[in-house]
């Protein structure tokens, strides 16, 4: 059957039809300033470095860590040459400086930085960057984030063709980090390419960042699809219901407000997983309002990405109440492994998910917010009570059939957000940044 789907946006340089990349094996120099696992743009990087290598190009990698961190523990799969590891709490006096202000470890907010601060991160990231790219002499940097590492590298090799993935998170900073704005603009407004997530995003990244709409390409965001796959219908078929949530343990991602939400809602039936970890003040909050649900609530941290897929296959209902998000992987990677779902109502999830027709996923409204990604007190209450609503809604369908798989127009949805597709889309944003640069030098010499 042929999908009727729309591809991810209209009128942008980038589709599925487009074709496809052909190039010669490329070096590209990848850059984090984070940990490159336990978020989403780690997982991102991971699975573009993963598809890179199976598509012949070579991968190199520049991130940060923590001082203890063991990359062979955590990354040794990844396919690249040895790492450039900045390790936060030895090369730079700090813990690791995470692009959240709630991480899933130990971390720094950009807010708290003082100027000494700042520039002994700069400093440290300069020189790595420096070596990085004399050793390895990039054909391309894949950079992560619209933040100060990417413009740091812009302004640093401007002659290197460079491409920035925007993951939602760096236009968080750029709103509550005003202060560094001019600094952030200075080099990221000057990289050849941009990925985003989906065209709400191209369009901020567009008003926030004065970035031309063409140099901004909608490639979305990809899942795993051989790890993340329906499982047997025995998997589902017992007596409990399981209900998941997968993220860090914050405010912004709306985990306090789902607890509430589930003190109120009946049955004896049901058991919440509780998947990730954060620390510091929010952290103790979530735990003392998970404890309120005694034996009916597991809390499990962090999980390997093959541990997330058989928690996943094992349950029927995902929950994602976040007030900030651009394409959240882990609502695809859930439904993927045949989860039904609740989640905000964020612009990401409207243009993947706006012509799905079925009650499969269930939307709520976000309240009204006091900032970016929290929300007024004014309207909590009512939020608190349509998630109960909604996840006793789910329950009931749950109830009259545990083992149904999604309907088929779910499974269109993913079809397009598997990770073959969207770094075909990676590749062509590569294969245009390329082209116009050897265009350019074309130009020049003649």
């Amino acid at each position: 059957m042929k999908s009727t789907w729309p591809l991810l946006m209209k009128n942008d340089n980038v589709t599925l039809n487009a074709p496809i990349f052909r190039r010669a094996s490329v070096k590209i120099l990848h850059i984090l300033s984070q940990i490159p696992s336990a978020t989403g743009s780690g997982i991102y990087l991971q699975a573009t470095m993963q598809h890179a290598h199976q598509r012949g190009h070579s991968n190199y990698l520049l991130a940060g860590v923590p001082a203890d961190f063991h990359y062979d523990d955590h990354c040794s799969h990844l396919p690249c040459d040895t790492p450039e590891l900045i390790r936060f709490g030895h090369d730079v006096n700090l813990e690791i400086v995470g692009m959240s202000d709630v991480m899933p470890y130990p971390s720094t907010r950009f807010c708290d930085l003082s100027a000494e601060d700042l520039g002994c991160y700069e400093a440290c990231f300069d020189e790595r960057l420096q070596q990085a790219v004399k050793r390895w002499q990039p054909d391309i940097i894949h950079s992560h984030h619209l933040w100060l590492l990417t413009s740091l590298a812009r302004q640093r090799f401007p002659d290197v063709p460079m491409v920035a993935s925007c993951h939602g998170s760096d236009l968080r900073q750029f709103h509550s980090c005003c202060h560094l704005q001019q600094q952030v603009l200075r080099g990221c407004q000057q990289v050849d390419a941009v990925c985003a997530l989906n065209q709400g995003q191209r369009q901020q990244i567009t008003e926030d960042y004065q970035i031309p709409a063409e140099k901004i390409h909608v490639v979305g965001a990809g899942f795993n699809d051989s790890l993340f796959h329906p499982p047997p219908p025995v998997l589902k078929d017992g007596n409990t219901i399981h209900i998941v949530y997968v993220g860090k343990l914050s405010r912004a991602k709306g985990v306090p407000w789902l607890l509430k939400a589930l003190q109120q809602v009946a049955g004896e039936d049901w058991h919440f997983h509780l998947v990730g970890d954060s620390s510091g003040e929010e952290k103790e909050e979530i735990v003392r309002l998970a404890q309120t649900l005694g034996g009916k609530i597991t809390r499990h941290g962090s999980l390997r990405p093959e541990d997330l897929a058989e928690q996943l296959k094992a349950s029927h209902l995902f929950i994602l109440p976040s007030f900030f998000e651009g394409v959240p992987l882990v609502v695809l990677e859930a439904l993927a492994c045949g989860c039904r779902a609740i989640t905000t109502n964020l612009p990401g999830i409207r243009e993947v998910f706006d012509r799905l027709n079925c009650d499969w996923l269930q939307r709520i409204e976000l309240p009204r917010m006091a900032s970016i990604d929290s929300p007024h007190p004014d309207g909590e209450q009512q939020f608190i009570a349509q998630l109960a609503e909604k996840i006793t809604l789910q329950l009931a369908a749950i109830r009259s059939d545990r083992t149904a798989q999604p309907p088929l127009t779910v499974q269109e949805v993913l079809h397009h957000y598997d990770w073959n597709s969207t770094f075909c889309r990676i590749e062509q944003v590569y294969d245009k940044v390329l082209s116009g640069k050897q265009t350019a030098t074309a130009a020049i010499s003649s």
